[in-house]
């Protein structure tokens, strides 16, 4: 984050180290066995790799409406999933050159690799009885190739690759979903993964995972710069702007995807309510995208948005979807997507403050600075109901509001805590922003942000279109989601087996509730904000 635009917040690079620690700590446990996988043929210097099933065909057609999660779910798991030997720096990795794909469609792959050969494993993410990933196709053995190496624009500071396609992967069979590809050097020289999703054509009556790979983009600092800082680690040396066609920095290789997405899509999946699945630049992209949608759901950290994707959020709320913000600081910074050499929207824009600068904003564009911030105010709280307050901080998390329906089963009472849960960013409730109203705050929590006295609010609003929107106020919400130890061993920042049990059941309530339709109809929220902070 930048110092000027934080309410009491640290410099951006101590964020993104602090983010990098954490998703780099990501586990995940494993079940089932692996299932037989078909081969693929090579063609000269380029791979054509056609998607075949492994371990049972696709319970849906290819881009039919209606997937069924829970006969997909049925399917048996692979524990083997895992990225378990990166291997050292540059030993392999990769990157596509589509975030996404209908199902069907076919994706370049873009591999450079130390060893003499390598194989790709296509795993669809998920819940899998625990499992969770499914390996629906598998490679045979592809030639390795040390790519060039990467350049970094004079103007931008953007790291750019041109690294020839490696291989062309065909989806057909692959189900919609969320995908992680395994790279396996030979002799076990190294693993990394590459994200790619399998999007829905529609969404009508789903619930829709948006994954948040601008966010994702933003904080990778391969090649040495991102969104935050370069080598120096001064904000002065940051990216103005970064590029998807690079692999992702982190030792696995999946970006922020493991610690704020995975173990929430596990748990939709394993409750077997319709879904749907995007990217958030499928939402910026499509304008219907997401008409009729049940739900939308923006995951642990979705901070970078651009005004496309806020007006298609916008307009499905006011439409009768309801909206679940599963994380904090979401929908904090205006970007603008560009195209690469490889494909549209594959530049991501965000000069912060310096704006200015930005030649789109030079010919009439909008600022990429934060939506708060002039010109073009837009506080991201007329959406979200709350807004950003600050970082960093880790808070009990405190109950005002037992009663609330999310709460049922619980068995919570007020002023109940939960230790560790706030954090390591926070929003809250702040009449001063645009507010919409009735608005409920279920979750008070005191906490000091730098010296700076506080408190992170979860909060429900209603609107006149019947969608209700749900915003957690913390960050730390879906990785608690796996939290069950007994918060001493350090894991998960020492959230514990109450935390993951409360955040559980509260999101099972709510997946619940808004795949139903418009929770307004039958979940109408009851302002208190004056009883919480004793003003309106």
């Amino acid at each position: 984050m930048d110092p000027e635009h934080i309410p009491g917040g640290a410099g951006g690079a101590g964020r993104r180290r602090f983010l990098a620690i954490a998703t780099g700590a990501a586990t995940a446990a494993g079940l089932g066995s692996v299932a037989g996988c078909a081969g693929a043929g090579e063609a000269g210097s380029e791979a054509a790799l056609r998607g075949k099933g492994a371990g049972g065909e696709s319970p849906s057609a290819p881009g039919r409406a209606g997937f069924d999660v829970r006969a997909e779910n049925a399917l048996p798991g692979n524990a083997d999933w895992h990225v378990v030997k990166a291997g050292p720096d540059r030993a392999i990795e990769g990157f596509t050159d589509k975030v996404s794909v209908l199902p069907g469609e076919s994706f370049g792959l873009h591999v450079s690799t130390t060893a003499p050969r390598f194989t790709v494993s296509a795993y669809r993410m998920g819940w899998y009885g625990g499992g969770r990933a499914r390996l629906v196709w598998r490679s045979e053995a592809l030639p390795g190739v040390r790519q060039p190496e990467h350049t970094v624009d004079a103007a931008t500071r953007m790291v750019r690759t041109r690294w020839a396609r490696t291989a062309t992967v065909d989806t057909k069979g692959w189900p919609e979903g969320c995908y992680l590809l395994r790279l396996d050097a030979q002799g076990g020289e190294g693993q990394r993964f590459v994200p790619v999703t399998v999007r829905s054509a529609g969404t009508a009556g789903r619930t829709v995972i948006v994954n948040a790979v601008a966010t994702w983009q933003a904080y990778n600092r391969w090649g040495g710069y991102g969104s935050y800082d370069g080598p120096s680690g001064a904000y002065a040396s940051r990216s103005l702007s970064v590029s998807f066609d690079r692999p992702y920095e982190y030792d696995d290789g999946a970006g922020l995807f493991l610690v704020y997405e995975a173990p929430l899509i596990a748990l939709a999946e394993r409750l077997g309510i319709p879904l749907a699945y995007a990217t958030t630049t499928d939402v910026a992209r499509e304008r219907r995208l997401l008409e009729g949608a049940a739900a939308v759901l923006s995951l642990g950290h979705d901070e970078y948005w651009s005004p496309e994707q806020r007006a298609h959020f916008t307009a499905a709320r006011d439409a009768g979807s309801n909206i679940a913000v599963l994380g904090a600081n979401c929908c904090f910074r205006r970007i603008r997507l560009e195209p690469s050499e490889l494909g549209p929207d594959r530049t991501l824009v965000c000069y912060k403050s310096s704006y200015d600068q930005d030649p789109g904003f030079k010919r009439g564009q909008p600022a990429t600075v934060d939506f708060r911030s002039a010109p073009g105010a837009d506080p991201e709280s007329s959406l979200l109901g709350v807004i950003y307050d600050g970082y960093p901080v880790d808070a009990p998390y405190v109950v005002v509001n037992p009663g609330h329906w999310l709460f049922e089963g619980t068995g919570v009472k007020a002023g109940d805590g939960f230790p560790h849960l706030v954090g390591v960013e926070y929003d809250k409730v702040n009449t001063g922003f645009p507010t919409p109203r009735p608005i409920e705050i279920l979750a008070h929590s005191p906490v000091v942000c730098e010296g700076r006295p506080s408190h992170q609010d979860t909060a429900y609003y209603t609107v006149p279109s019947g969608a209700g929107v749900f915003a957690t106020g913390t960050m730390r919400w879906v990785e608690a989601l796996d939290a069950t130890g007994d918060g001493r061993g350090g894991a998960n920042h020492g959230l514990d087996a109450r935390a993951g049990a409360l955040t559980t059941r509260v999101t099972e309530n709510l997946l619940r509730v808004f795949a139903a339709g418009p929770a307004a109809r039958t979940h109408p929220a009851q302002d208190n904000v004056k009883a919480v902070y004793g003003s309106s």
